[in-house]
């Protein structure tokens, strides 16, 4: 049995979608940044990190939060594999397309959905699993069209693979961490120690860095304020309120929100065929959020005439 969430549950779940929502859209424009910068992945990625600790830091000095020994300690493991994630993202996007990237990253929701239903015994409806897996089609048709021929890149894909376990094992860490840390210290803890890991990483197998051109700057600042600091404080507080396999299926939107960048500010292709996949995206994860809105819809009612009976 499933006990039924409390309508400010429900109220307070809605709004955690809502956030989803804009930390998907704020996503999209991470690889965007990426390409357009002159750096090389591990660099920019470091360059990144440190932006996004000071960023988190000044977070907490304006909201007067407090990053305790305690605190880092429960929490960096998140760090280590933010930095595994960016690192092994950002290098891919510079081997190969967005669009190649993009199908690849797709199977990690797909991953996130499984093991939600299976570990953390989330009750997923049998539609729902279909529509997550017409999901995962639209965006592989929106990756391969807007590719023309698919661009297979043996190093690329491979980087792209591995970011599949790196993402899924940060977003379960950030569920359970969530549980009883603050999302403004949880993310300034993962950002420093995400840049003390990717510092000496990157320096090993990428050389010593040229400092960054102001081109690279505003890359850098952009990931690490919108995608960084906004799109991941708001997934962070999310998991308190959204099951992690519909913020999962709500995600998987993003890369087809990228693919759409590209096309309009890097002038890769966007065949009709990547259109209609996009489409399919779109509406399978509404008709998922839909029938989310009716049960708890429901839910609201049947609450409301027992307290009036």
């Amino acid at each position: 049995m499933f006990d039924r969430p409390s309508t400010s549950a429900r109220s307070a779940r809605r709004l955690g979608i809502v956030a989803v929502w804009i930390a998907t859209f704020a996503w999209a424009w991470g690889y965007i940044l990426v390409k357009w910068s002159g750096l090389d992945g591990l660099h920019f990625a470091m360059f990144r990190l440190w932006t996004g600790a000071a960023i988190s830091c000044l977070a907490l000095l304006g909201t007067r939060r407090r990053l305790s020994r305690e605190a880092f300690r429960a929490c960096a493991l998140g760090g280590v594999f933010f930095a595994a994630d960016i690192g092994l993202g950002f290098s891919a996007i510079k081997h190969t397309t967005i669009a190649d990237v993009a199908v690849i990253g797709a199977l990690a929701p797909v991953a996130i959905v499984i093991v939600s239903a299976r570990r953390l015994h989330e009750h997923i409806e049998g539609r729902d699993w279909v529509l997550v897996g017409i999901s995962f089609v639209g965006v592989a048709v929106v990756a391969i069209a807007s590719s023309g021929l698919p661009s297979w890149s043996p190093f690329g894909d491979l980087l792209a693979v591995g970011g599949i376990a790196t993402w899924s094992a940060y977003w379960f860490f950030s569920r359970h961490v969530r549980e009883r840390a603050d999302p403004i210290v949880y993310f300034a803890s993962v950002m420093v120690a995400a840049a003390l890991i990717m510092t000496p990483t990157a320096f090993l197998l990428a050389g010593v860095p040229h400092w960054p051109a102001a081109r690279d700057w505003l890359a850098i600042v952009g990931v690490a304020l919108v995608p960084g600091f906004v799109g991941h404080t708001l997934v962070i507080w999310s998991h308190r309120h959204v099951e992690s396999w519909l913020s999962a299926l709500v995600t998987q939107c993003s890369p087809v929100v990228t693919v759409t960048l590209a096309w309009i500010l890097l002038g890769e292709s966007l065949p009709p065929l990547a259109i209609a996949g996009g489409a399919i995206v779109i509406v399978a994860t509404g008709v998922v959020l839909v029938a989310a809105a009716r049960r708890d819809g429901r839910a609201d009612l049947d609450e409301a005439a027992e307290r009036v009976s």
